[in-house]
């Protein structure tokens, strides 16, 4: 177990930090076009992943009781990324929109690699900021989230997905055979309206109506609209038209993740319109060295449903016989993905085998693939 007087050391940290590096390859593909272009996604697809297969899988696990006040150098790569993916994103924006750099292809190509920075890392490191107590930092993670235009998903995940996971009641559940296709649309029909409607409830129970101020919804639309109005001032259509594709690619990247995090994975059926409790099981788990690295330990993530208010570097890692693994981390497990039918090769045996090794006396799996149990 790493004790908290080692977690206190920047060095102990640093990996986390690699994530800065994907931002001059952003500055060298703007300035500099052509096969540059690449540098930014290639690094954040297959870079780690290459990096996975040399650095091998981290088992160790942090002291789950330390202090936060030990993890500074762990949360300040966190509350430093807004102004970086801020500066980043909008002055490429506006270096792009006023020079004849690029190509139409080569500002395509860019654009989608800075939603591996907006996306991959800034929407990851949202999801940390917003399950934290302290306003600073949630405000953080709103203002990252106004940025890739996805702020309902701070109400989506802290009221929907965690308190519904591996149900039918949660959207962002993969079920079992769901090609990731036709689950990415579907996420982006269901979520906002989830969202809304859990906050409208949750409105209604203190008295209050969803014009009231205390509707986060408002402040989302107002970040939201501030956004689109900064890309607009510093790039013209043009600029709009940039943030508005960076942005998809990074919810893109994003709903990719949520698909493997959970895929074909249930909760058992109590009766009653009852789930039984979250468990380390009911999330898919991943290891891998370097790919935690890029995305703060989110493959830990049998371990954040069970545990959701645990800092990142606290996650704890979990076995085969208490999580299910995944075989790869999760940028090449996102590549796989793309495709349906290797992905249902590679995953549909896992999930038959969890099912076997969790829940053996459940011989009909149909109601929990459609939503529908018996009361």
């Amino acid at each position: 177990m790493i004790p908290a007087s080692a977690l206190r050391r920047f060095r102990n940290a640093a990996p986390f930090w690699l994530s800065l590096g994907l931002v001059p390859m952003a500055w060298i593909g703007a300035t500099q076009g052509g096969w540059t272009v690449l540098l930014l996604p290639a690094s954040g697809w297959w870079l780690f992943t290459l990096l996975d297969a040399l650095t091998g899988l981290n088992l160790e696990n942090a002291d789950p009781q330390t202090e936060t006040e030990d993890l500074f150098w762990y949360r300040a790569i966190t509350m430093i990324w807004f102004p970086v993916q801020f500066v980043t994103v909008f002055g490429l924006i506006y270096y792009v929109a006023h020079t004849d750099q690029l190509s139409a292809l080569e500002m395509g190509v860019l654009f989608f690699g800075v939603g591996v920075i907006s996306g991959s890392i800034g929407i990851v490191y949202s999801h940390e900021l917003l399950h934290q107590k302290n306003n600073l930092e949630r405000w953080l993670g709103d203002l990252l989230l106004s940025m890739v235009l996805y702020s309902h998903f701070r109400s989506e995940h802290l009221l929907v997905h965690h308190l519904h996971v591996a149900t039918p009641r949660d959207a962002v559940t993969a079920r079992y055979n769901e090609g990731f296709h036709r689950f990415f649309f579907r996420v982006l029909r269901d979520c906002p309206r989830s969202a809304w409607e859990a906050e409208t409830s949750m409105l209604a129970r203190r008295g209050a109506g969803v014009f009231s101020r205390k509707n986060p919804f408002w402040r989302y639309a107002l970040l939201q609209v501030l956004m689109l109005g900064l890309a607009v001032l510093l790039g013209g259509w043009l600029g709009l038209a940039l943030f508005l594709w960076q942005a998809l690619s990074a919810v893109w990247q994003l709903e990719l993740t949520n698909y493997v995090e959970h895929y074909g994975l249930t909760r058992r059926y109590l009766g009653g319109g009852k789930f039984e409790h979250v468990k380390p099981h009911h999330s898919w788990n991943a290891a891998h060295r370097a790919s935690n690295w890029l995305l703060i330990n989110l493959q830990r993530h049998s371990d954040h449903h069970y545990k959701p208010d645990r800092r990142f570097p606290l996650l704890q890692n979990y076995e085969a016989d208490e999580a299910p693994q995944l075989p790869f981390g999760y940028p090449l497990m996102a590549s796989v993905a793309m495709l349906p039918p290797l992905w249902r090769r590679v995953m549909n045996p896992r999930v038959r085998a969890w099912r076997k090794q969790h829940y053996p006396d459940i011989t009909d799996w149909m109601p929990y693939k459609i939503g529908r149990h018996e009361a």
